[in-house]
């Protein structure tokens, strides 16, 4: 089944629409899976589910990972953010043990647009945190919505899972549509001398699940001024 025009998400409410494709192999440089396509008929965003072809050890729930798109991040490997290192972790996390990780197009800079999270980044640079930037420009700290999200995991046949995350608000979300998050793995990586100060601002005003009590790592040469931040997870 490839849509959801027969499953609502959760009793009495109608399913976000949305439509998958036909299921490819995909081998990466994190070992082999496989890929899905899926559209948000709503919306027109186009989703990747991909996922690990052995089944979650034990019986236990499949690990799952809501990746939001960074093109800065993921891309180019900008230490403004780890959502790069964030995505690296997880595929090797979710080869190894099993699960699906679905990268979410259309979630920049958490839904603001990628123009938008470059003005903001040159609000951080004028000394505004994250939460700051965003409401100078007049937009939501947190514009995601995973109600498609939601909806793929569900035509999937992952109602119940166990959700790569540091945001608690991930979870909450993903409950109102009705999958249920029976454990939040940490997927925190390593710091960095750029991102800190950002990290710091997830915990203390976003209520991240992060320890933060290790030294960050070295930056490396030319890696560019300290105290950038960004916007993901």
């Amino acid at each position: 089944m490839t849509t959801s025009e027969t499953r609502p998400a959760t009793p009495g409410q109608q399913p976000h629409p949305v439509s998958g494709g036909p299921i490819v192999q995909l081998p990466t440089a994190f070992g082999d899976f496989v890929a899905q396509a899926w559209t948000d008929l709503e919306t027109g965003a186009e989703h990747l589910a991909v996922s690990s072809p052995r089944p979650a050890a034990d019986g236990t729930a499949p690990l799952v990972r809501l990746h939001s798109e960074c093109l800065t991040g993921d891309v180019f490997g900008s230490y403004r953010c780890d959502c790069g290192e964030q995505l690296a972790y997880a595929l090797e996390l979710i080869h190894e043990k099993g699960g699906t990780l679905l990268y979410l197009r259309g979630q920049e800079g958490r839904g603001i647009g990628l123009a938008n999270k470059i003005k903001a980044y040159a609000l951080q640079e004028a000394g505004f945190d994250t939460v700051e930037a965003n409401e100078q420009l007049g937009l939501p700290v947190d514009a995601r919505c995973y109600k498609a999200a939601a909806q793929i995991l569900a035509e999937m046949g992952l109602q119940e899972v166990r959700l790569l995350s540091n945001n608690p608000d991930k979870q909450d979300r993903l409950a109102e549509a009705g999958v249920r998050v029976v454990e939040m793995v940490a997927t925190e990586v390593p710091s960095r001398e750029q991102n800190l100060r950002y990290l710091q601002t997830k915990k203390d005003r976003m209520d991240h699940r992060l320890v933060l009590d290790m030294q960050p790592a070295a930056a490396e040469p030319g890696a560019g001024p300290r105290g950038f931040e960004h916007e993901q997870d």
